[in-house]
């Protein structure tokens, strides 16, 4: 199979889109936005050896590349329209199984594959972006914690890190006007409640974290790979779990049980 026939395939696997007027095989995709919605963009990028290995099925890791970018999209209480993916592997068969994972994803989410790039490598690496929308100026940002919130998080911590991903885009839009503030949980609880916390310029106290069956605490705190929505208001939609509060205090510093609390978590540069 050469690259051509390879793009020929993907096309006709791939969904349509009213919104994407123009998308796999020509140089760009065309998007015609909607009236009144801001566009969000995000990326991540899934490494061999890294994020994943060989061991695992090519259409798990395709599935979970789009899901952490559309957990992004969920965390600014967004609406997934298209992905573009870049992705270099060795064999095209890989290539074609990843992109069957992902489509399924894309589909059961309204995600439209609107192109990309492909190259041939022995080392397997792709990114994904994702553009998604919101109503004009109802996105949700990390920067808008007040004193005197609660902090939630979606679910329970301490996941392994090969476990299927479900961004939470329903919540995410449930969250619109309602939450103060909201993130993601990519790269652990202490660590993502830090950078919360420092955008906002509070502090927190936490007096409990809601731990998978199995789990330690030390991972359900620091562990990543959780991808649940953790966010701060007065009020939660139901299913949620209150763990906290934001308090005055020098900006990003956190208290679990009394105790200061340090942001440890996934840091690709961590020596």
């Amino acid at each position: 199979m050469n690259e051509l026939e390879l793009v020929d395939r993907l096309r006709r696997l791939s969904s349509p889109s009213k919104d994407v007027v123009l998308g796999i095989g020509d140089d760009c995709a065309i998007y015609r936005p909607r009236v009144g919605e801001e566009l969000l963009f995000t990326t991540d990028q899934m490494v061999e050896g890294v994020h994943f290995t060989q061991a695992q099925s090519a259409a798990s890791i395709g599935e979970r590349a789009l899901a952490r970018s559309l957990s992004d999209i969920a965390a600014m209480g967004g609406e997934p329209r298209f992905c573009i993916v870049a992705i270099a592997a060795p064999d095209p068969k890989w290539i074609e199984d990843f992109y069957r994972g992902l489509l399924r994803l894309a589909k059961r989410t309204g995600t439209t594959l609107a192109g990309g790039d492909l190259a041939r490598d022995e080392k397997i690496r792709c990114d994904v972006m994702v553009c998604g929308s919101a109503p004009r100026g109802k996105a949700l940002r990390r920067d808008g914690a007040r004193v005197g919130d609660s902090i939630f998080v979606s679910g329970r911590l301490g996941k392994p890190w090969d476990r299927r991903i479900e961004p939470r885009l329903e919540l995410g839009k449930k969250l619109r006007g309602l939450a103060t503030a909201c993130i993601d949980l990519s790269d652990g609880l202490s660590l993502d409640l830090h950078r919360l916390c420092v955008a906002s310029g509070v502090a927190a106290e936490i007096d409990r974290v809601p731990a998978m069956r199995g789990a330690t605490m030390e991972r359900a705190l620091h562990g990543g790979e959780d991808y649940e929505l953790l966010f701060t208001g007065k009020n939660a939609p139901r299913g949620v779990t209150r763990i906290g509060r934001v308090v005055r205090g020098e900006a990003g510093k956190i208290q679990f049980q009394g105790q200061p609390l340090e942001p440890h978590g996934y840091d690709h540069f961590h020596d």
